[in-house]
């Protein structure tokens, strides 16, 4: 680990891991699999439950810490929807689920519909089928 990896884990949440989380899952995570995004899923060994009556699993983003960045298989297994995770069983994806698609909110990719703001262009004229109200009307 280089100094600039062990100060940006000492003082950064959102890129990737930070120092405690690393001593945590080093001293009671057990490693689960990794997802084609490179994110790295652990439960805790000791079997802890947390106070919802589950137990604890983990998730070490690959990069930027963004939820949008999980797939779907996993994050069943990581909110309890699925007991076992993608890595211990032959996951075949239905015909209806789509490909992970990152979430671009707030990015220059954003969607930007017809007539807003910050789309490029112009906004479209009035189409005459508004009628404003004038109070005591």
């Amino acid at each position: 680990m280089t100094f600039k990896q062990f100060i940006t884990e000492l003082f950064t949440w959102w890129n990737g891991q930070t120092l405690g989380t690393r001593l945590t899952i080093r001293r009671y995570g057990e490693l689960v699999g990794r997802d084609e995004l490179g994110n790295t899923y652990y439960r805790d060994k000791r079997g802890k439950i947390d106070g919802y009556g589950y137990e604890r699993r983990y998730v070490i983003y690959n990069g930027l810490a963004d939820a949008s960045r999980t797939p779907m298989e996993w994050r069943m297994w990581l909110c309890h929807t699925h007991p076992t995770p993608p890595s211990q069983e032959d996951y075949t994806p239905r015909a209806w689920q789509k490909p992970h698609e990152e979430n671009l909110t707030g990015t220059p990719g954003a969607y930007r519909p017809r007539g807003s703001t910050l789309s490029e262009g112009r906004r479209p004229a009035a189409t005459g089928d508004y009628v404003a109200w004038t109070p005591g009307d």
